[in-house]
């Protein structure tokens, strides 16, 4: 397997990533199961790991760090977490507020039963946080040690930019990394978070690149559709009553029928898509069985023609999302009316 430079950190990490999302109760509840699927993907060569503390409630971070510290595998991994979203009722447990990263961050660490995060992402952008007091507490942790680098999960491009300028003005840690969505199916990035990071030589996990199950080739036109785990959490990427689900099925046929003629399973394909993308570094994979990740460990050996991206650009073009749901963070502005209209 191929190692590719993650962004301008020094580190090299393998095309593929293996997300910890499916581990814990949220999909592999069993330790010994998910123990398997680790020491599988790192026999493979993948060398990056991500997941968060929100992730099945702390629990696919502990089943991380017990697998990498029972196998002795803690330095031959690039390991990546998150932290922002609540991880209690009380209101002060989650944010990206120095208050909690600096509980938060001790709280992954002991989980993962090591001493420094290289990674360390806010998972989404909070709008009730200045953005100098975040990077300050970030800064703060690379300087003691816990933390290697530091990296954003879906922020807008504007966002990204806003957070390099205070940097440099304030002597802050830049972010080295971000996380977007991307997939066939997904491909807003393109237009404007992608040659950012290119830019600021940002490295750039993708998540989902299967888009949340949809390009499994499970979805299939005329065929009964299957039940997501993820649908009563998120009905408005799975409901087919709703029309940008819809169209999300036919494109989704016409790029199984390409990758069929292209002699590539639909999961090759897509992943194979989107690590082709000059500005990506790593696609995650989020594998709940053995079977899901032997059906995607290929992906990182294939390489699409020309000619095949040249029909995938004419299904779903260039910066194309189908379903603006899928893109992961609506910005407050987009929310609440208020924002976008004076007063009366």
């Amino acid at each position: 397997m191929e190692y590719r430079p993650l962004g301008r950190t020094g580190i090299k990490v393998s095309p593929l990533c293996l997300g910890g999302m499916m581990f814990g109760w949220w999909g592999e509840n069993d330790y010994a199961a998910a123990e398997k699927l680790i020491l599988r993907a790192i026999d493979a060569g993948i060398n990056f790991i991500d997941t968060a503390d929100m992730y099945a409630g702390g629990q696919s971070e502990q089943f991380i760090g017990e697998c990498l510290a029972r196998h002795g595998l803690r330095d031959r991994v690039v390991l990546a977490t998150k932290v922002h979203f609540p991880m209690g009722d009380d209101p002060n447990q989650g944010g990206n507020g120095r208050r909690w990263i600096m509980r938060a961050v001790d709280d992954s660490l002991r989980r993962l039963r090591t001493d420094w995060i290289d990674v360390y992402q806010l998972h989404r952008p909070d709008p009730t946080v200045d953005i100098d007091e975040t990077l300050g507490a970030l800064t703060d942790l690379v300087r003691a040690g816990k933390v290697r680098h530091i990296g954003t999960s879906t922020f807008p491009a504007y966002q990204i930019a806003e957070a390099r300028r205070v940097a440099e003005q304030r002597g802050r840690e830049r972010f080295a990394t971000e996380q977007p969505p991307y997939s066939l199916l997904v491909r807003g990035v393109e237009a404007d978070v992608l040659p950012l990071c290119q830019e600021y030589g940002m490295g750039v996990l993708a998540w989902s690149p299967l888009a949340g199950g949809w390009l499994t080739g499970r979805y299939r036109a005329g065929r009964e559709l299957p039940v997501s785990r993820r649908a009563p959490l998120l009905p408005e990427r799975y409901d087919m009553a709703l029309p940008e689900n819809v169209r999300k099925l036919e494109l989704t046929e016409r790029l199984a029928v390409l990758a069929e003629e292209s002699g590539l399973t639909l999961i090759e394909m897509a992943l194979a898509f989107v690590i082709r993308h000059p500005g990506v570094t790593s696609a995650i994979i989020g594998p709940r069985t053995m079977e899901h990740l032997e059906s995607q460990l290929g992906a990182a050996d294939v390489r699409l023609s020309d000619d095949v991206l040249d029909r995938i650009d004419e299904i779903v073009p260039p910066g194309t999302t189908v379903n603006p749901a899928d893109a992961g963070y609506r910005p407050p502005a987009l929310e609440d009316p208020a924002l976008r209209r004076r007063p009366s």
